[in-house]
């Protein structure tokens, strides 16, 4: 989640590189010059730069970074050569020069093999409504091989000619989207072109596809909770729609620049929920939550029936009454606070910057004032996505 020290200059390349490639490819699509794939533009090549290894060789991420500031001042140089007839020749010369003795970075690291499909965006938004139906397809085309945990220990699994992998470990977050999008309809081979994974494309639509990926992605998201004690990545809440009193519908992304907290409650007699705070935006979300009881509790209540799984699921329990989750400014789930619990501590921030929980003999209370402490706390470390080797 956080990065090097040198995060800074990378995390400006790896955008640079990813920012150049999307519109190379929308001014291709403009043009007519970019064909079509699952519903979005395709990228024509076989190959693409590549986020994720420079991310780990920073020597070559370095040479790269060096070589773009070599080229940048060789296009200087051949512009001034536009400019100075007398020198032009000369100048030519020292720019073609300085390309030539440019560091440049081993190809097999920079370039790497890429789909039509490959900067695809999801569609879905990453709804409660879209995790539920990708949870039923999984159930019922993933479940045999990948196992209903996602760990890849399904009754057929054994029978596979590549054991399948932990989708809850860290594989769904170093591929793109349209990556796992390209695999999910047309399989996946090893090096000799042996198959190892089925393709879906004749079985599932493309927004079977898109609810699929997210689902995993949730499922992923509460296994990595419940094996490490973290989120090892930066998730963010399951979208839905909400309705407070008797305002316009909005969804819970909409509150994106402000905390929210999020509060599981069953509304029947007796249930207790936070006060207001201020310095936070509080969401109700019940099992069959309804727009009318959001319009006469005046609360801020989700109303989609599948919130309460979606957020179980994420939230890695199956006892999600009373469970509090915290979202910082930039939509990442970042603290959760279990049933019953009479104060936050510092054990409750699961979307850390050190990726590591805090777990110590004991539990490290907060000030008096936890839900502050975690807040500053969480203001005073961000936290970075990357996707598929980009920052996001």
């Amino acid at each position: 989640m956080s990065g090097p020290p040198e995060a800074g200059w990378l995390n400006l390349l790896i955008g640079l590189l990813q920012g150049a490639q999307l519109w190379l490819l929308r001014v291709l699509d403009v043009l007519g010059l970019a064909g079509q794939s699952h519903g979005q533009a395709a990228w024509p090549w076989a190959l693409r730069l590549s986020g994720e290894n420079l991310l780990i060789d920073l020597g070559q991420a370095r040479r790269l970074g060096l070589t773009l500031v070599v080229l940048a001042v060789a296009l200087l140089i051949l512009l001034l050569a536009l400019l100075w007839r007398r020198r032009r020749v000369w100048l030519a010369a020292a720019a073609v020069l300085l390309a030539a003795l440019a560091p440049w970075p081993e190809a097999n690291v920079v370039l790497v093999p890429a789909y039509p499909t490959t900067f695809h965006a999801s569609p879905t938004g990453f709804t409660a409504e879209s995790i539920e139906r990708g949870r039923t397809l999984y159930a019922a085309q993933c479940a045999a091989c990948h196992g209903a945990d996602g760990r890849g220990h399904g009754p057929l699994a054994s029978a596979q000619a590549v054991w399948p992998p932990d989708l809850g470990g860290p594989l769904l977050w170093r591929r793109a989207d349209g990556d796992v999008l390209w695999h999910v309809m047309n399989g996946m081979r090893d090096r000799r072109g042996t198959p190892t994974m089925p393709g879906f494309g004749s079985t599932l639509s493309d927004a079977d596809a898109w609810a699929l990926i997210d689902f995993m992605k949730a499922q992923g998201a509460g296994e990595s909770l419940r094996a490490a004690g973290l989120w090892a990545q930066p998730i963010a809440p399951p979208d839905v729609m909400v309705q407070c009193g008797n305002k316009p519908p909005r969804s819970l992304s909409s509150w994106r620049g402000q905390r929210l907290r999020i509060v599981a409650s069953s509304l029947g007699a007796g249930a207790s929920t936070p006060a207001d705070d201020p310095r936070l935006v509080t969401v109700l979300i019940a099992p069959q939550a309804t727009e009318a009881a959001a319009s006469q509790s005046g609360d801020c209540i989700a109303t989609s029936p599948a919130a309460w799984t979606a957020f179980s699921l994420v939230g890695a329990t199956t006892q999600l009454a009373g469970t509090q989750f915290i979202v910082d400014r930039d939509g990442w789930l970042r603290a959760r606070g279990e049933p019953g619990k009479a104060a936050w501590s510092d054990d409750d921030l699961l979307c850390r910057t050190e990726q590591q929980p805090s777990s110590k003999p004991g539990v490290r209370p907060l000030p008096p004032d936890g839900l502050g402490a975690l807040i500053a706390r969480m203001d005073a470390e961000p936290v970075r996505f990357v996707k598929g080797g980009y920052v996001h």
